[in-house]
């Protein structure tokens, strides 16, 4: 039987943080994966660039039953902290939207460094080695692999959530939680895109692939980024960063072109003599084919000067409080992460440690705290896996 002092289920970004720096402690470590290869979510984010932390990284850029529950692992470890190991590797970065810091060149960049950093430690990676069953076996544990079963002193599950199931995600890091009476919190997609019945999809379908700089409201929350309407429904950063908080059944509401003063371009068109169509006056503050879209649908094709003080409140309505009720959303097919996962309230939140099972850590993904878009996910995932990789 294979033994080690510390068996790591899953090779991705909070798994592999975990191994290195429990090797680099002095610990055997295997970090173990049914993955052919390690870390495909990290090569895949970003365009493949991977935007790989977010300097504004703060705890109230997640979401989790316990709000405050993530603050020692990210004050301990932070965006700083790994930035200074992309450097160190030479790893060329550029930050883009205000703190989201992406590789300038190919997000197996990233993969490397970590693969290397577990190898230089002394930590074995078993890729393409199915995992099972997690059991207590006197002052340690029997992990079944298909290498057949392992022993360790510590286990730590980095096994990750749902979302992406082609990338081989199966929520078996909640089973092994729920095998040891840990408690797990619902499961939801998150930073996924929104789907609309299709009675509701027919007058946009010609909207499909339009983007406007808009907000997106559900109950007290908003974001103010791109929203790209789909074939399918809704999508782009606003969207997704919603749809984490989103519940089924509550509708949502739009302002495609938030900056835009309704009252005073009209007034504009009309000095202009008036007898411009709305969806040329309309284009001048959104796509044209949005604009078009909204003058058919509201029936508004007169000119400018026209317009009366009803038809300018359903304009208003139409642009600035768009409500539409989303159906479902695609679903952990395209979901980048996983809303929920194991109750905080049963892990020490400085060392991930399990409440009443001594030597079992689980971190990253399949922990109930989720980041919003923008490298916030990754932060966490290096984070708690650093905060493991120190005791486990």
């Amino acid at each position: 039987m294979e033994s080690c002092d510390v068996m790591v289920l899953g090779a991705g970004a909070a798994g592999l943080m975990a191994g290195i720096e429990a090797a680099r402690r002095g610990r055997r470590v295997i970090v173990a994966d049914h993955a052919a290869k390690p870390a495909e979510k990290i090569r895949i984010s970003g365009g493949g660039r991977c935007n790989f932390t977010n300097l504004a990284t703060t705890p109230d850029r997640f979401i989790s039953a316990n709000p405050r529950f993530a603050i020692s692992a990210l004050s301990r470890f932070t965006p700083r902290d790994f930035l200074r190991r992309i450097e160190g590797a030479g790893i060329a970065w550029t930050e883009k939207a205000a703190g989201q810091l992406f590789c300038e060149g190919s997000a197996t960049q990233v993969v490397s460094l970590l693969t290397d950093d577990l190898a230089r430690a002394g930590g074995a990676l078993w890729l393409g080695c199915s995992l099972g069953a997690v059991r207590r076996e006197g002052a340690g544990f029997t992990v079944e692999t298909a290498r057949g079963p392992a022993r360790a002193e510590a286990v730590v599950v980095a096994t990750g959530g749902k979302s992406i199931p082609k990338m081989g995600a199966t929520g078996m890091g909640y089973r092994i939680a729920e095998s040891f009476s840990l408690p797990v919190t619902e499961t939801r997609p998150g930073l996924v895109p929104m789907t609309m019945a299709e009675q509701d999809l027919a007058p946009i379908s010609d909207l499909a692939g339009v983007a406007v700089s808009g907000t997106a409201r559900a109950g007290r929350t908003r974001f103010d980024e791109a929203i790209l309407f789909t074939h399918r429904g809704l999508s782009g950063p606003a969207i997704l960063q919603l749809s984490s908080y989103w519940r089924e059944g509550e509708p949502v509401e739009l302002d495609l072109c938030p900056q835009a003063d309704l009252d005073a371009l009209v007034a504009h068109g009309r000095a202009e003599g008036g007898r411009m169509a709305l969806r040329t006056l309309l284009a001048r503050i959104v796509p044209e084919r949005l604009a078009r879209q909204v003058e058919a649908e509201l029936r508004l094709d007169k000119p400018v000067a026209g317009l009366s003080r009803a038809d300018m409140a359903r304009l208003a309505d139409r642009l600035h409080r768009w409500r539409i009720r989303p159906v479902g959303t695609e679903g952990y097919r395209t979901a980048e992460v996983t809303v929920g996962g194991v109750d905080t309230k049963a892990l020490d939140s400085r060392t991930m440690e399990a409440k009443g099972v001594p030597g079992l850590y689980f971190v990253g993904e399949v922990v109930d705290v989720t980041g919003w878009l923008g490298g916030y996910n990754f932060q966490w995932a290096w984070s708690s896996g650093w905060a493991a990789g120190q005791v486990a």
